[in-house]
């Protein structure tokens, strides 16, 4: 069973470029000087942190750029289990060495 979602994935999008855009003025870095380093173009660092919209390899530069990418490394790692069924299949895969989608 799953929950009720209360947001839409461009409000998840733009509330996870409004965190990176306030670390990167914490660490008084422009934008300019974060494309630089990331490798992203400055017209994607813009886009990203006015829409949320990016590519996930840009997102991972600019993660590494700002010493974030454990932060990235971390994602999806601490996902709770759904039910019991979900337990035994992982086990199962585990312990097959199998597809985790089958």
């Amino acid at each position: 069973m799953q929950g009720f979602v209360w947001e839409t994935a461009d409000e998840i999008d733009q509330a996870l470029a409004k965190r990176v855009r306030n670390i990167r003025r914490r660490r008084k870095i422009s934008q300019e000087q974060l494309a630089h380093d990331s490798g992203v173009s400055l017209g994607s660092i813009k886009r990203f942190e006015n829409s949320g919209m990016i590519s996930l390899v840009s997102l991972t530069k600019i993660a590494m750029a700002l010493d974030l990418q454990g932060e990235i490394k971390e994602l999806f790692t601490k996902a709770a289990y759904r039910n019991i069924e979900e337990v035994i299949r992982e086990q199962k895969q585990n312990f097959r060495g199998g597809d985790p989608a089958i």
